[in-house]
C-alpha cells in the first residue's frame, strides 16, 4: 500500500483521468479529496472509494484556500496534490477570444498555481510530499487552432520545473505528466470531427487520430493514473522536475520522416 496513511487532493476528480487517479490512489491506501464543479459526478466518483467530494470551481480565486482547508479539516493533512482540472477551447492566435483565452489560462494554469500555493504549508509538514501536474503533449508540440490550450499546457510543464526547484528545500517534489490521446470525454469531443458526420464510429475516429502513433491506439485513463501514482509515490523519491510523456510514443515521431515509411 504505497499511499497507506496518506492524503491526496485530485482536481477534475469527477471523470476521466481525475476519477481514474482518485481510484488508483484510494486502491493503494490514500484518503482522497476529489475536487470538481459537477457535484453529482463528483459524488458518483467519490462515494465508491470512500473519498471526500469537494465541489468547487478551480477558476474561483477563493476555491484554493477552501479546498485545502476542507481537506485538512476532514482528512488531517495533505501529502499529494494532483492538478488535473482542465478545459479546452479552439481558436488560433488570430481569432481566439479574450474570454476563451482568460478562461483557459485561469482553469488550466493559474488554478494550479493557486492550489499548490495554498497547499504548500501542509505539504511541507509531511515526509515524501509530492505534486503532479497534468499537462498534455500539446504543451510540447502545437495542435492547430489551440493557442490558449497549448500555452496553458506548456505553462504547466514550466510551472512543474519551477516548483521542483523552489520546493525541494521544503521536502516537496513536483513533476508533470504529458498525456497524448486518452479516451475521456474531452478526447471523445476532440475526435468528433473525424467521425465524418457519423460515417465512422468513435473507435474508427480514434484509429484515424492515432494512426501515426507508434502504439497505434489511445490510452485508457487508468494508464495515465498509474503514471501519476508512480510520480506521487516514494518509488519516485529521486524524481522531481520531470515531464513524463504518457503518449504511446507520439512525441518520439518525426512527422517529416513519415513520408519515407512506405512498404
Amino acid at each position: 500500500m504505497r499511499f497507506g496513511g496518506k492524503v491526496a487532493i485530485v482536481t477534475g476528480g469527477g471523470s476521466g483521468i481525475g476519477a481514474a487517479t482518485a481510484r488508483r490512489l484510494a486502491d493503494e491506501g490514500a484518503a482522497v479529496a476529489l475536487v470538481g464543479r459537477r457535484e453529482d459526478r463528483l459524488r458518483a466518483a467519490a462515494d465508491p472509494i470512500g473519498g471526500l467530494a469537494v465541489p468547487a470551481d478551480v477558476a474561483d480565486p477563493a476555491s484554493a484556500d477552501a479546498v485545502v482547508e476542507r481537506t485538512v479539516e476532514h482528512l488531517g493533512g495533505i501529502d499529494v496534490v494532483v492538478v488535473n482540472a482542465g478545459v479546452g477551447f479552439g481558436g488560433s492566435v488570430a481569432d481566439v477570444t479574450d474570454d476563451h483565452w482568460r478562461t483557459t489560462l485561469d482553469v488550466n494554469l493559474t488554478a494550479a498555481m493557486r492550489l499548490v500555493r495554498a497547499a504548500v504549508p501542509s505539504l511541507a509538514e509531511r515526509p515524501g510530499a509530492a505534486i503532479v501536474l497534468v499537462s498534455s503533449v500539446s504543451g510540447v508540440v502545437a495542435a492547430p487552432s489551440s493557442a490558449a490550450y497549448v500555452a496553458s499546457k506548456a505553462g504547466l510543464i514550466a510551472l512543474a520545473s519551477s516548483m521542483a526547484v523552489d520546493l525541494a528545500p521544503r521536502g516537496i517534489r513536483a513533476n508533470a505528466v504529458v498525456p497524448g490521446w486518452i479516451r475521456t470525454e474531452m478526447g471523445d469531443d476532440a475526435v468528433t470531427e473525424l467521425r465524418d458526420d457519423g460515417r465512422r464510429t468513435l473507435d474508427e475516429a480514434y484509429e484515424v487520430a492515432t494512426a501515426a502513433i507508434p502504439l497505434r491506439r489511445a490510452a485508457a485513463p487508468e494508464e495515465v493514473a498509474a503514471c501519476i501514482a508512480f510520480l506521487a509515490s516514494d518509488d519516485a523519491s529521486y524524481v522531481t522536475g520531470a515531464a513524463l510523456a504518457v503518449d504511446g510514443g507520439l512525441l518520439a515521431v518525426d512527422p517529416g520522416a513519415l513520408a519515407f515509411d512506405r512498404p
